[in-house]
C-alpha cells in the first residue's frame, strides 16, 4: 500500500516498532510529570518552568551539535542515546519510590533529559536518510515517523491517565523505564549502511557559523525556520496550559487531562497520515501557511468553546494543523538540503522547535499567571494568525520578485 510503503525497508521497520513501544512509555511520564509539578506546585508557571528546564539544551546545544552529528556516525549516536535515556527513566522511578520527588528533582532529571534528548533528536532525525534507500521515499517515512509519534502521544496519555489514576506516578515512570528495552533490542538487530561524508574537522563555533551561513544562502529553509521559531515561542506551547485548561476550565482531574492529551494526540496523528499521502511535487510552503492559519483560529475557538466535547475537538484541531506544519518544514528541511549540511540546517530546525519551545512555555505561564488561562489561549491563537499573514506576505513578495526581476545591472 502506497501509504505505508517505507515500511517495505527492514531498517526503517525496526525503527519503526521499537519508537512505537518506548513512546508510548515517554507519553506516560509526560503527562505523570505534568501532574506532579501541578499537584506539588498548584502553579501553571510551575508546570512552564519545569517545561522549559527539559528543553533548554535544545536551545543552547542544538546549533552546536549538527556539525558534531554530520561528522560522525549517527546509528552509533542513537544507540548510545537510547541507553542514556533508559537510566534517566530509571532515576526518575526510583526518586518517586522513594518518596523524594520534588520541582528541584525534576527539574535536575528534567534537564539531563534534555541534554540526552539534544542529541538523539537530531541523530535520529539524520539517521532516517540512511533508514530509506530510496530518497523518493523519504518524505513518507518522515510523515509515518511523526504517526508513530503521535499515535503514541494519542493512546500513551489515555493509558497514562488510568495508571495515573489507579496506581500513582510510579507505575508510570516504571513502565517508561521498560519501555526501552525494545527499542535498544531493534537498533541491535538493525544494519546500517551509513555514507562518511569528508568533513573539515572544525572547533564547534565554526560548524555553527558555516550552519548559519549556509541558512543565509537558502532563504527558502530559513524562512521556514523562522516560521516554526515564532510558532514554538507564541503557539505551540498552548499544550503546557492543557492540565490547567482541563482542571481550571472544566472541574476536570487527572482523566480529564488525558483526554486532552489525546485529543491533541489523535489531532496530530491524523495530520501525520495525512502527510503520509504527500505526492511529490505538492508545494510544502503553502502548506506550512494554511497550517499556521487553521492552529490560530483553531486556539482561538478552543479558548472560546464552553462544553469539554468541542474543547477536545479544538485541541485536535490545533494539533492536526500543528503537525501539518511541523512535518512539511522538516520534510522540506530534509529534501531541500544538501548532505554536508543536512544535519546542520537541522540542528536549526531542533533549535526553533524544541528550543524556543521551553522559553515559549515559561513566558505562556507568567502571562496566564497575569491575565488568565482563557485571556492566553486568545492571545495565542492571535499571534498564530498573525503568522500566518506574515508568512503570506513573505511568499507574495517572493512570488513578485521572480516576475519582476530587474533587466538593468
Amino acid at each position: 500500500m502506497q501509504l505505508f510503503r517505507s515500511l517495505a525497508y527492514p531498517n526503517f521497520r525496526l525503527h519503526v516498532i521499537g519508537q512505537a513501544i518506548s513512546l508510548l512509555g515517554t507519553w506516560m511520564q509526560r503527562i505523570a510529570i505534568s501532574w506532579l509539578v501541578y499537584q506539588l506546585t498548584g502553579s501553571v508557571f510551575w508546570l512552564g518552568f519545569v517545561s522549559f528546564i527539559s528543553l533548554l539544551p535544545s536551545l543552547v546545544l542544538s546549533p552546536f551539535i549538527g556539525a558534531f552529528v554530520d561528522r560522525h556516525k549517527k546509528y552509533k549516536l542513537v544507540f548510545i542515546t537510547q541507553i542514556g535515556l533508559m537510566i534517566q527513566a530509571g532515576l526518575l522511578a526510583l526518586l518517586v519510590y522513594f518518596k523524594a520527588e520534588s520541582v528541584l528533582y525534576l527539574s535536575i532529571l528534567g534537564f539531563i533529559q534534555g541534554v540526552i534528548n539534544a542529541f538523539d533528536v537530531l541523530g535520529r532525525q539524520s539517521l532516517l536518510v540512511s533508514l530509506v534507500d530510496d530518497r523518493k521515499d523519504l518524505p513518507n517515512a518522515i510523515a509515518l515517523n511523526s504517526s508513530i509519534f503521535n499515535a503514541a502521544r494519542m493512546v500513551g496519555p489515555a493509558i497514562g491517565g488510568i495508571l495515573l489514576s489507579t496506581y500513582g506516578e510510579l507505575a508510570c515512570f516504571t513502565l517508561n523505564f521498560i519501555s526501552f528495552i525494545p527499542v535498544i533490542i531493534c537498533l541491535m538487530l538493525m544494519n546500517v549502511q551509513e555514507k562518511v561524508l569528508i568533513i573539515p574537522n572544525e572547533s564547534a563555533f565554526e560548524g555553527l557559523k558555516q550552519g548559519f551561513n549556509y541558512l543565509r544562502r537558502s532563504p527558502h529553509i530559513m524562512s521556514l525556520i523562522v516560521i516554526m521559531t515564532f510558532s514554538s515561542l507564541l503557539v505551540i506551547p498552548y499544550t503546557s496550559l492543557l492540565p490547567a485548561v482541563a482542571r481550571e476550565l472544566f472541574n476536570g482531574d487527572e482523566r480529564t487531562f488525558s483526554w486532552f492529551e489525546s485529543a491533541a494526540g489523535l489531532g496530530a496523528m491524523i495530520g501525520a497520515i495525512n502527510m503520509a499521502r504527500l505526492k511529490t511535487g505538492d508545494n510544502l510552503r503553502y502548506r506550512v501557511l494554511f497550517s499556521a492559519l487553521a492552529m490560530g483560529i483553531s486556539l482561538v475557538l478552543l479558548a472560546f468553546a464552553h462544553y469539554l466535547p468541542s474543547a477536545l475537538f479544538f485541541t485536535m484541531g490545533v494539533s492536526f494543523a500543528m503537525m501539518s506544519q511541523n512535518s512539511s518544514i522538516n520534510t522540506y528541511i530534509q529534501t531541500h538540503a544538501i548532505p554536508a549540511y543536512r544535519a546542520r540546517a537541522m540542528s536549526y530546525y531542533v533549535m526553533a522547535f524544541q528550543g524556543i519551545f521551553p522559553i515559549g512555555s515559561l513566558l505562556t505561564g507568567a502571562v496566564a499567571e497575569i491575565i488568565g488561562i482563557k485571556n492566553t489561549l486568545y492571545v495565542m491563537g492571535g499571534c498564530g494568525i498573525l503568522i500566518a499573514i506574515g508568512f503570506y506576505i513573505y511568499l507574495r513578495l517572493h512570488i513578485q520578485r521572480r516576475l519582476f526581476k530587474p533587466t538593468f545591472r
